[in-house]
């Protein structure tokens, strides 16, 4: 047996956040966790709806069933999506880098902007931390704010390479004080080994669990 791939085209699903606003000042590109959708995750970010910003949740090409039943699952089952799992992950990796990419470009053709004129957000969730950080570093898209959320950067990515794709980039460590995943002592030891690589991190700490916390988006937000 000898496995080999084929590449498809395949449509793809996200949610969008201000659409009505023509010239936004900042664009984010906010990427959800493990088991989440897309359309349930932008309202994490309603607060930055103001009319300066767009917020763009790609969602994640693979789709499951939470729930752990077996037999049929019926329209009140829960679905969820998941960036990657191990099997096959290099080639997952490389399909979610190559497909927000192209949603990057897509959002900004559609909005008739250059790139240069706005403030560009990339921020990823719990899961979503390890895909964004993978995106800006192994992809072509470079945000101005980099924000991982709820967990470290992938502990595989080579992050002397990243640190040459993030250069000039601002880089945030979010955390909250009660999250069981990613606590303080996780978040500072994430900045610790990100700055032994030329890096510098800033920290942002909350009150909270493993959540999006409205106060926080608004502080990383432009004023």
């Amino acid at each position: 047996m000898r496995e080999r791939h084929l590449v498809i085209t395949r449509t793809a699903r996200y949610a969008v956040l201000g659409e009505s606003v023509r010239r936004p000042e900042e664009v984010w590109f906010v990427l959800h966790g493990y088991g989440q959708l897309a359309a349930r995750f932008i309202r994490g970010f309603a607060s930055l709806d103001d009319g300066r910003r767009l917020i763009v949740a790609p969602e994640a090409l693979n789709r499951y069933y939470l729930d752990e039943t077996g037999g049929p699952h019926g329209p009140e089952a829960r679905v969820g999506a998941t960036w990657m799992t191990r099997e096959d992950r290099l080639t997952e990796i490389a399909d979610y880098v190559s497909y927000l990419d192209t949603l990057f470009r897509h959002t900004f053709a559609e909005l008739g902007l250059d790139r240069s004129d706005t403030r560009v957000v990339a921020l990823g969730f719990s899961q979503g931390a390890a895909t964004v950080s993978r995106w800006t570093a192994l992809g072509t898209a470079r945000p101005d704010v980099l924000v991982v959320w709820g967990a470290p950067t992938p502990p595989d990515l080579d992050l002397d390479a990243a640190a040459r794709a993030w250069a000039g980039v601002q880089l945030v460590v979010a955390y909250g004080t009660e999250d069981r995943a990613f606590d303080e002592a996780r978040a500072v030891t994430e900045a610790e080994r990100l700055r032994a690589h030329g890096l510098t991190p800033r920290l942002v700490g909350f009150e909270g669990g493993h959540q999006i916390v409205p106060e926080v988006l608004e502080e990383l937000a432009l004023h």
